[in-house]
């Protein structure tokens, strides 16, 4: 997505390039792939003659839509695509906490970074070293959270430089020492001013204020100073 406006995009019209056995190749679409550590959209594919579900979708370049074997789409038909919203706009808000979480983890609990994630609809998980939660620090942590969702703040993507990055927050926070040298322009993620700025290619809200309330779920120990923290949102609690 290039911008947050195109998060919110649900409808759009394309042309298949190629077909396999249970999948269709576009020419352009709005479905987000697997990958980054989050779930991929789901929808529908129609042409003139042919309606079916996406129950999956994967690859950057060439996108794979899976649409289930016997699909009856050819190469060449034009097709409107449609995107399951509530499920996009879950993973959208669930993505924008775990960059908020991350950034005030890292500020917050002696430069704690993010080693990985996983964002679902229903429930999500950040793994953080080195740390240990311990006493009051996960009620610390959810409280700050919420209560910065509660006064609201602006998201926006941007496309900067690692330079620009660089100079703007430390490379072990924003994770650029993980990233191929070679990459210099990057999709990035900012929550304010300084709340957090990351490299990202998901989907996120345009405001903090739409994440709503940040719930707790479960803390797990996963090796030697990694800690893996388990979240939802209220309104997506199971």
């Amino acid at each position: 997505m290039d911008s947050i406006t195109d998060c919110y995009r649900t409808e759009f019209t394309a042309r298949i390039t190629s077909v396999a056995e249970d999948r269709v190749v576009l020419d352009r679409t709005l479905f987000y792939p697997l990958g980054g550590g989050q779930e991929p959209d789901r929808g529908s594919l129609c042409s003139d003659s042919v309606s079916a579900q996406v129950t999956d979708v994967r690859g950057r370049d060439a996108v794979d839509h899976v649409v289930g074997p016997d699909h009856g789409f050819e190469t060449g038909d034009a097709v409107e695509g449609s995107i399951d919203w509530e499920r996009r706009y879950a993973h959208m808000r669930m993505h924008t906490a775990q960059h908020l979480i991350s950034g005030i983890v890292y500020e917050s609990f002696d430069g704690a970074r993010t080693v990985g994630n996983q964002i679902h609809h229903h429930r999500s998980r950040i793994d953080f070293r080195p740390i240990l939660f311990e006493g009051e620090m996960i009620e610390q942590l959810v409280h700050r959270v919420n209560a910065l969702i509660d006064d609201g703040l602006a998201v926006s993507v941007d496309s900067m430089t690692r330079g620009q990055i660089d100079a703007l927050m430390p490379p072990e926070r924003t994770n650029m020492d993980l990233l191929p040298s070679h990459i210099d322009e990057l999709r990035v993620v900012r929550i304010g001013e300084d709340v957090d700025i990351c490299p990202c290619a998901g989907t996120h809200v345009r405001d903090i204020s739409e994440i709503g309330e940040v719930v707790f779920l479960s803390r797990k120990s996963k090796g030697r100073g990694t800690q893996r923290f388990s979240y939802t949102l209220a309104d997506l609690k199971e």
